[in-house]
């Protein structure tokens, strides 16, 4: 399994994460944790990431799960041809929404655990992965839902790692007050945690797990 698990942005070391890529180079950039914001406002999100991509060399284009939700069939042909997912931060509970109702956290979870790809992204991005959401609510409101969205909160996360991760712990973040009551919610209820600053990410390459940055 490929990961490349960032507090925010690319992170401190670009470098680790073309190294997770192995030469290639075929990007799918998802940013559907952006879909409660305007379009505007999503547009521009684009246009960022992409650009981000291809300065380190990478072909990348928009994978937006929306066009997936009920076809996880054809969402399954089309990972087939990328060789990474960007997944860009934003509210984690409209991203785990769109996983579920793409199909795609179940492929995921298949194409990793088979090392047929790399996963890698940022903030939201990375809490999507932990055992379960709860106390994310702190962070991002639950009940947000864009258009084409089922109203049902999803509480459970993936479960690629097995413990949840604090993104922007006490750095220039406007979310890093509310991770700060987070860390509080982890700690005071024995939950397994990892904090990260922006800058750092964590890499996980088969047996090496490890926060670089």
């Amino acid at each position: 399994m490929r990961l490349y698990l960032s507090s925010f942005g690319i992170g401190n070391r670009p470098d680790e994460l073309v190294g997770l890529l192995q030469g290639k180079r075929r990007v799918g950039v998802i940013l559907n944790a952006k879909d409660n914001s305007s379009a505007e406002s999503r547009a521009k999100s684009l246009t960022e990431e992409i650009a981000a991509m291809t300065d380190l060399g990478l072909d990348a284009t928009e994978l937006d799960l929306r066009t997936y939700f009920g076809h996880q069939g054809r969402l399954r042909e089309k990972l087939a041809e990328l060789d990474m997912l960007w997944v860009r931060g934003g509210n984690v509970f409209v991203l785990r929404r769109a996983l579920r109702q793409s199909g795609a956290d179940e492929i995921l979870t298949e194409l990793l655990q088979n090392d047929a790809i790399v996963y890698a992204g940022y903030s939201a991005a990375v809490c999507a992965l932990a055992p379960t959401l709860r106390g994310y609510e702190l962070v991002d409101p639950p009940t947000n839902v864009p258009e084409g969205y089922d109203a049902e909160t999803v509480w459970e996360g993936l479960g690629l790692l097995d413990y949840s991760v604090a993104p922007h712990y006490r750095s220039d973040h406007p979310e890093s007050e509310a991770v700060e009551g987070l860390v509080k919610h982890y700690v005071d209820n024995h939950i397994l945690f990892r904090a990260l600053r922006d800058g750092e990410a964590i890499v996980i390459d088969g047996d090496r797990h490890e926060v670089v940055g």
